[in-house]
């Protein structure tokens, strides 16, 4: 039987993109949950019934335009999916966060979430202390909030803006948006361009720069998900 990975769309704008290719690649089954549906962006605070963690081999907590931290949220579906969180490492199940979702496994553990002093937009370098783990950047960064890793956590990786990866049990949270392609880019600009102009970022310099750097981040997240699966999925 094939492993299984869910993948939670919080918002209707962050899907698996290239993600969902990568864990098709090798070899697992793939499933979605939407968590607020595009009728309801504009008032995101409602109950959710999440689906079981323990009946997959990840679980996969993407991005979203909200902030984890947002009271109104804690109190419904965000306070819910960190139960999840917490369940699904408890299990053994591999839980792989990217930016909310990653900001998400750091609250559900104790870390801090807060709003960032230095957003990023755009490609970035990111250094790392795990190469073979968390591949040295260009990533791309779409985010107002940053995350101070949980107590008892390993930070993976940093750039001068925020820490951008950290291991927990078997959790593995990023600040950035290694799933990012051409298509995914089109669909934030077209729905959060302004944020971008507002930090000085124009669109056709992000979409030049994602033609030139897209492949190599593909190979680049091949290795980050390849080395999840096989030592934060699988450890001990």
């Amino acid at each position: 039987m094939a492993p299984t990975v869910l993948f939670i769309v919080n918002d209707p704008v962050a899907p698996p993109a290239t993600l969902g290719d990568v864990f098709c690649e090798l070899g697992y089954d793939t499933d979605t949950f939407a968590v607020v549906s595009k009728d309801r962006v504009e008032e995101p605070a409602y109950a959710v019934e999440f689906p079981d963690p323990l009946d997959y081999d990840v679980v996969v907590p993407l991005g979203a335009r909200w902030a984890v931290y947002d009271e109104r949220l804690r109190q419904t579906w965000v306070s819910d999916e960190m139960a999840l969180v917490r369940a699904a490492d408890a299990a053994g199940v591999g839980v792989l966060g990217v930016c909310f979702g990653g900001q998400l496994i750091a609250q559900a553990f104790g870390g801090t979430v807060r709003r960032s002093t230095d957003p990023e937009i755009g490609w970035r370098a990111v250094s790392t202390d795990a190469p073979d783990v968390v591949p040295d950047g260009p990533w791309f960064q779409w985010h107002f909030d940053r995350f101070d890793v949980p107590p008892g956590a390993v930070e993976l990786a940093r750039n001068a803006h925020a820490a951008q990866a950290f291991v927990i049990g078997h959790c593995l949270g990023l600040q950035f948006h290694p799933e990012l392609d051409g298509p995914l880019l089109e669909a934030w600009l077209a729905n959060d361009g302004h944020e971008a102009v507002e930090l000085g970022v124009q669109p056709d310099e992000l979409r030049s720069t994602t033609a030139q750097l897209q492949s190599d981040a593909a190979r680049r997240l091949r290795t980050l998900v390849r080395a999840f699966t096989e030592r934060v999925v699988r450890q001990p």
